[in-house]
């Protein structure tokens, strides 16, 4: 079955950095398009980054040129760097596969930007 595994979330003040990794099993991670999304108290979840098979990546606005996504296909792991963090960044963060039209999720690492 497919899994997804977060990790490298935590509190951290605004202006620094965090490291978001994505475990990955069931799935062979280069066939499909992954992605980083979040979702904050009382807010719909949202696409933060996402990565094709062919490497080409998207960000929505907010997070553009802050946020950079990249696959270790050997490693079989999807990773989110994120730079520059804002409150606004605070939530919980979600790995997503998207298999076949299936998506799969993690269960999600918490971020807090906060002074």
């Amino acid at each position: 079955q497919v899994q997804l595994v977060e990790s490298g979330g935590g509190l951290v003040q605004p202006g620094g950095s965090l490291r978001l990794s994505c475990a990955c099993s069931g799935i062979v991670i280069g066939s499909y398009t992954m992605g980083w999304y979040r979702q904050a108290p009382g807010k719909q979840r949202e696409v933060v980054a996402d990565i094709t098979p062919g490497s080409v990546t998207n960000y929505p606005v907010p997070v553009k040129g802050r946020f950079t996504i990249s696959r270790d296909n050997a490693k079989n792991a999807v990773y989110l760097q994120m730079e520059g963090l804002k409150p606004e960044d605070t939530a919980i963060y979600y790995c997503n596969a998207n298999v076949r039209s299936l998506n799969f999720w993690g269960q999600g690492t918490q971020v807090t930007v906060s002074s």
